[in-house]
């Protein structure tokens, strides 16, 4: 799944793309949206919230999320598409620049004023302006048993974070993914966790240090990486990959 910082550099591809332009053509092609016409309105801004985007007009707030296989493209009006025809779910088009959403895993429209209720139940966004580093570490000790390998997964904790970064921050910070959050040192941890993401959003692309790279040697140790399924009990069947170094990153007592 796309994380915070590839949706942080689609809203910026896609401000650049349309911000203050008139949208020529508005084309939604989810069922609910089948005959929203946008010809003609202003986009005013684009944003993002963890993984989520956002392109406003006036009155209105296009909410997207890329879920597993999305993404953004923008091409010159009237070039060929790079993916297939079929998959596109939104186009916004101005006089000179077409921006398509592909296999898109939410689209949804809302007046601007209830743009919030999409993201009120997350945590602080990693790369909002108004990161609160405080808030997401009194969102992570609320649940101190918790593997702190989940706990980074959960977006209401902090809004941002996929399955790639929460293997990179815990083996910066050497921790084994199933160590209980109340055992972590939650403000490096937090501050790591924006450092990293801060420097994939404005110095791509990030080389990943764990991630993908089982049976490699770990880059500080020499020891082979490993993947483990960790996943919630609550949530059977999610289970989802997790790197990290077996002597860099030793499992909790017990």
């Amino acid at each position: 799944m796309p994380e915070g910082d590839t949706v942080y550099l689609a809203a910026a591809r896609l401000r650049t793309a349309l911000a203050g332009k008139t949208l020529t053509r508005s084309d939604f092609r989810v069922p609910r949206y089948a005959t929203l016409d946008l010809r003609d309105r202003v986009v005013d801004s684009v944003g993002s919230y963890g993984k989520h985007l956002f392109v406003r007009t006036e009155t209105l707030s296009i909410h997207t999320h890329l879920k597993m296989e999305g993404n953004w493209r923008i091409y010159r009006p009237g070039a060929r598409w790079t993916e297939p025809g079929f998959t596109a779910r939104l186009v916004l088009a101005t006089v000179d620049a077409e921006a398509v959403g592909f296999a898109l895993g939410l689209v949804e429209v809302l007046p601007r004023a209830d743009e919030h209720t999409a993201t009120d139940h997350l945590g602080p966004d990693l790369l909002g302006p108004e990161w609160d580093a405080a808030e997401a570490v009194r969102r992570l000790a609320a649940h101190p048993d918790q593997p702190i390998g989940l706990a980074l997964l959960d977006q209401t904790n902090l809004a941002g974070i996929g399955n790639i970064y929460r293997s990179e921050i815990c083996y910066l910070r050497r921790i084994h993914p199933a160590t209980p959050v109340a055992d972590v040192d939650l403000p490096a941890l937090v501050d790591e966790a924006h450092r990293v993401l801060t420097k994939a959003a404005h110095e791509p692309p990030w080389r990943p240090l764990a991630y993908g790279r089982q049976r490699r040697p770990c880059r500080r140790c020499g020891a082979a990486m490993v993947v483990h399924l960790l996943g919630d009990p609550a949530t059977p069947n999610r289970e989802r990959g997790i790197y990290f170094c077996p002597r860099c990153q030793p499992p909790p007592p017990g």
